[in-house]
């Protein structure tokens, strides 16, 4: 089973507790306005990539870097839940966490009651759900664009920072690419991205 992805990073902090490989899906059906990664949006950008390939990278992160977890980004996840429910079951066998970003809300999530949606919600610890709504634009919160995005603790493997968030700032991490590109994750405003990549050059934001 294949999925479309933009971009998989091995080892990062900024997305999520402790030290995680992070993987964008590729395609998004909401599309919010001002949403700072547009370019995951279209169902033909980004790759392929076999389920059983990006798991053989996650184990070697794990072996590698240490990760505790697997962040999911999009685009949106759960537009590719199928494909992903099977990757997060493999992942949580191993004993490591999954967080997974979703702009559906979790009530939406539920209602619709979709089977491949059900499944993957079954192996989530944490989910951040919500469109992102840029007039509530808020980055006082780790991991979180506005306001209205919630943090839902699944199981009780992250339910120790349910009333510690505040103490977790944001942060960014910045890498030079062996194309010379400059690759730039984690919690920024557009403003200050732009400031920040002024005299950068050819430049992605993910």
């Amino acid at each position: 089973m294949n999925l479309r992805i933009h971009r998989f990073l091995p080892l990062t902090t900024v997305e999520g507790p402790g030290k995680r490989a992070c993987l964008w899906v590729q395609g998004c059906s909401i599309r919010c306005r001002g949403c700072g990664v547009p370019w995951t949006w279209s169902v033909s950008g980004g790759s392929d990539i076999l389920v059983d390939d990006l798991f053989e990278k996650i184990l070697e992160s794990k072996h590698d870097n240490e990760i505790e977890g697997v962040t999911f980004l999009g685009g949106e996840p759960f537009d590719q839940a199928g494909p992903l429910a099977l990757l997060a079951e493999k992942i949580k066998n191993t004993g490591l966490s999954i967080m997974s970003f979703s702009g559906y809300t979790y009530e939406h999530i539920l209602e619709q009651n979709k089977p491949h949606w059900n499944k993957l919600l079954t192996h989530v610890d944490l989910l951040i759900d919500g469109p992102f709504i840029q007039a509530q634009l808020d980055l006082s919160r780790p991991w979180v664009g506005s306001s209205n995005q919630q943090y839902r603790f699944l199981t009780d493997r992250y339910k120790y920072l349910e009333n510690n968030l505040s103490s977790i700032a944001n942060k960014i991490e910045i890498r030079l690419e062996r194309d010379g590109t400059i690759a730039i994750n984690g919690m920024v405003t557009q403003e200050n991205l732009k400031l920040l990549t002024k005299d950068m050059g050819e430049r992605k934001f993910c």
